[in-house]
């Protein structure tokens, strides 16, 4: 028998009917269920600033995360170059060495942050100033653990602090002194701004859960981690016996600074001398233990902190941002710590 034949029309329609069922096996609904991914975990750190940066971060692929966590960690090494006072040849120490000998053109990244710390000067009455350079190292609290000066030491230092020596330039972006011996200590914002641009650079590599802190008193929290959806838990250090809890917070997309007298301070006639600085005063303030600040920016959070500290509660309480929640330590017995309403 011959070999029957199959018209070009029904070979056609062979064709398509093949292809739908192909089509249909390979369907969503029709594939085998895969597999729920791995979320993973990778932590890292780096000195820069006098401080060691740690990032915990979650993720699905650690190749990607390793590349993100590194390149959060060179940005917090190029902030060093540029604000360390520790460094001869950084923008920051220029400034101190230059500018009272004329204006100095800096970056819009340091104009930027130098108007900010001046902003913080006007709002705090003074209680937060840059300038303090010279008062930390008359009192010993620069590269070293303090000692107490005597008064006509600090009287001399005094007289060279002051946010209003300290003139910008929007339109030239210079800073000037107006008087010798000023000097800027980037102490009371560094660790705050480093953590906020090391957060940028996370976002724009994809991360979206991560913990970034710096030296565990400047800490930002993106996300929530798998563990706990209410955010990042953080321990808040009972400053009278560091080895208790004082509070908890849990950071999601928050920060949270803290500032005690228990972190640097050293023991002269009697009394505890913290590194805290009253700069109107030229003495280290008095009165508060520990103030911890929750705020959207971390740099808002550090900054803040100190002049809360110095200020006390009352001043704090009336002048807080409603976005912002201070846990604070007063020198006294009776209910010593609490949050502020």
């Amino acid at each position: 028998m011959g070999k029957a034949k199959i018209s070009p029309k029904v070979k056609q329609n062979v064709i398509v009917l093949f292809l739908l069922a192909v089509v249909q096996a390979f369907s969503p609904g029709n594939l085998p269920a895969a597999g729920p991914r791995e979320l993973l975990r990778l932590q890292k750190s780096a000195d820069a600033m006098g401080s060691t940066y740690t990032i915990e971060l979650y993720g699905y692929d650690r190749v990607k995360m390793e590349a993100a966590a590194d390149a959060a960690l060179d940005e917090a090494r190029r902030l060093d170059d540029l604000l360390s006072n520790y460094k001869p040849d950084s923008e920051w120490s220029e400034v101190n060495r230059l500018a009272a000998q004329g204006p100095v053109k800096v970056s819009p990244e340091l104009f930027r942050l130098l108007s900010e710390c001046v902003a913080y000067s006007r709002a705090s009455d003074g209680a937060f100033d840059i300038s303090v350079g010279p008062l930390m190292k008359v009192w010993g609290f620069y590269k070293g653990t303090g000692h107490l000066p005597h008064r006509a030491e600090v009287e001399a230092a005094l007289s060279k602090v002051g946010y209003r020596h300290i003139h910008l330039d929007p339109a030239a972006q210079t800073v000037w002194f107006d008087r010798p011996g000023v000097n800027l200590d980037p102490g009371g914002i560094g660790k705050g701004y480093a953590v906020d641009r090391m957060v940028d650079v996370l976002r724009q590599k994809g991360v979206q859960i991560a913990l970034v802190a710096g030296s565990g008193s400047s800490i930002y929290g993106m996300g929530a981690p798998p563990t706990d959806p209410r955010g990042w838990r953080i321990e808040v250090r009972n400053p009278w016996d560091t080895q208790k809890t004082a509070a908890e917070v849990f950071l999601k997309d928050m920060s949270l600074s803290t500032s005690g007298s228990y972190e640097k301070f050293f023991r002269a006639e009697g009394r505890i001398w913290a590194h805290i600085m009253d700069p109107r005063t030229g003495f280290p303030a008095r009165g508060s233990v520990a103030v911890s600040v929750l705020a959207p920016r971390t740099i808002d959070s550090e900054a803040w902190a100190k002049p809360y500290f110095v200020n006390g509660r009352q001043w704090t309480a009336k002048h807080k941002p409603k976005t912002f929640r201070v846990f604070f330590c007063e020198d006294r017995t009776d209910h010593p710590c609490a949050w502020l309403q």
